[in-house]
């Protein structure tokens, strides 16, 4: 029975191998194709929202900030053009107003929309572009068999060197190890992308730090455009005997 098992196995696994094997072939080559297709300039209209929470110190020093907005993106023929409602204006107003007058006022408005820079906003409407000049600068690492939100898909795997950073920030960072994990389907449609960034330098002779940054994205298509649906991003840093947390939710609806 137990050799009986093996041979019954073996023809489903070589079945599966096969279903796999031609889309498998050349992962890198599928996921550019689908980047190249998927950049399409059909009008969007989206909505965009912001949430992030920073920590800065700890124990009694420990100060803590958050901040949450939200717009309107219309993208097309026209360009793209980003719309604020009349709420999110005034309130920005008002924060602005009393920080004037008390500089320890909480500005969570005006915060969350200078972190929401027409930079920061293209790469979720146009999702491929970025992908692209992405794993460009990236060394490709190699793919395997695995699955995203249990479905088959194919994660490739990408590093990077410091080649990327300026040549100002290379005088600094010591030490950096970069990587992204990519899934894809079998069309080679970017499913979700997982970034993680570590470093460690020394600034000004006697300052040493360290850095860590992680960034998680889910990606969607709305046509022939690819989309960055939600991108969760996680900043900490030591030095000078200061720390620093931030974590950074963004989210497109349509």
């Amino acid at each position: 029975m137990h050799c009986l098992n093996k041979l019954t196995l073996f023809p489903m696994g070589l079945m599966l191998l096969t279903l796999w094997g031609p889309a498998r072939a050349d992962g890198l080559a599928d996921l550019k194709s689908a980047l190249s297709r998927l950049q399409g300039q059909s009008p969007l209209k989206a909505t965009i929202e912001l949430k992030s929470v920073r920590r800065l110190g700890e124990g009694k020093e420990l100060e803590e900030s958050s901040a949450h907005a939200s717009l309107s993106v219309e993208d097309g023929a026209r360009g793209m053009q980003v719309f604020y409602s009349k709420e999110t204006l005034t309130r920005a107003e008002t924060e602005a107003r009393a920080k004037g007058k008390d500089p320890k006022s909480k500005t969570p408005t005006v915060t969350a929309l200078s972190e929401l820079s027409t930079a920061e906003l293209r790469p979720m409407v146009a999702a491929a572009l970025g992908l692209s000049r992405q794993i460009d600068e990236g060394i490709f690492k190699g793919e395997k068999f695995d699955t995203y939100n249990g479905k088959p898909a194919r994660l490739l795997s990408f590093e990077f060197t410091m080649d990327r950073l300026s040549e100002r920030e290379r005088k600094y960072v010591k030490k950096m190890e970069s990587t992204l994990d990519l899934w894809i389907a079998a069309d080679g449609t970017p499913l979700a992308s997982s970034f993680r960034q570590s470093g460690s330098g020394r600034a000004f002779v006697v300052v040493s730090f360290e850095q860590k940054y992680d960034e998680d994205s889910i990606y969607g298509l709305s046509g022939d455009r690819l989309l960055l649906m939600r991108r969760e991003s996680r900043l900490s840093s030591s030095g000078a005997g200061e720390k620093m947390e931030s974590k950074v939710v963004k989210t497109l609806q349509l």
